[in-house]
């Protein structure tokens, strides 16, 4: 039709893996990249593997961005000594988040003495299994599950956490939650993949863990809960990276320069 196209990635796999088993379907992904006047991508992992499956196409990286909000500035002042070290899970409750290494890392703490709190916050696949399973271990005093959350009721689940844990092994994107941890001042405890070791810095904005290691996790964790001014100069961190780099503004910036430099 003559029209300038924008094709917008927005996560999912790769795209060597994505038709991997099917070289015609392959040819055909390539085709419509081609067709593309720019290909718009989240991460700087993405931006390497599309160079590669596409040479010549004209890409860019625009990462995810968040309404910000108002600052939980009461976070900057460390309360956190008098009360045990509070954590949240935001998202899916699908295995391949890391959901059961949580619930394993919970365990080991309890089992060390450490009385840490956890609160699942949304549903899924795996709700009513990882519901037995904390039952199964005896840590119904220190799990909970609030079911999915939106608007005010997820900024206070923000809000009321010290620490976001998310030991993912799914090939994410840039995840939302991350975003919105990083901005209500709670660091994120998040395994390194995906466009998450472009929006934070290993001990400055949070701790990269390894997934599929709920002892690592347990490690970290009671690692942070025994310095609690390193969480909450993570929590400052965290909060100056969004309002610097992942506000709305910033998006709609840089997709007005790629439409204005597709129409000059």
């Amino acid at each position: 039709m003559g029209k300038k196209i924008v094709y917008q990635v927005h996560g999912g796999a790769l795209p060597q893996a994505f038709f991997k088993d099917n070289r015609l379907l392959t040819i055909f992904l390539k085709f419509v990249l081609r067709s593309a006047d720019v290909v718009v991508l989240l991460s700087q992992e993405e931006l390497f593997a599309y160079r590669d499956f596409v040479p010549s196409q004209h890409l860019e990286v625009i990462p995810n961005a968040i309404e910000i909000g108002a600052d939980a500035e009461w976070k900057k002042v460390s309360t956190l000594e008098e009360k045990p070290l509070r954590l949240v899970y935001v998202g899916r409750l699908a295995e391949n988040k890391g959901i059961y290494e949580i619930v394993e890392a919970i365990e080991i703490m309890h089992n060390h003495g450490k009385n840490i709190q956890l609160v699942f916050a949304g549903s899924g696949p795996e709700e009513i299994r990882l519901r037995a399973c904390v039952e199964d271990l005896g840590l119904n005093d220190s799990v909970s599950f609030v079911g999915a959350v939106f608007g005010e009721e997820k900024k206070r689940v923000w809000e009321d956490a010290d620490l976001f844990v998310f030991p993912t092994y799914h090939r994410e994107g840039l995840p939302y939650t991350l975003l919105e941890s990083m901005s209500a001042r709670t660091p994120p405890v998040v395994s390194p993949v995906g466009a998450i070791p472009d929006v934070m810095e290993d001990g400055v904005h949070g701790v990269f863990v390894a997934s599929r290691n709920p002892e690592a996790l347990a490690e970290t964790i009671e690692r942070l809960d025994n310095n609690r001014a390193l969480i909450c100069q993570m929590a400052e961190a965290s909060r100056q990276r969004i309002e610097s780099y992942y506000t709305v503004t910033r998006l709609a910036g840089d997709f007005r320069r790629i439409y204005h430099s597709l129409m000059n």
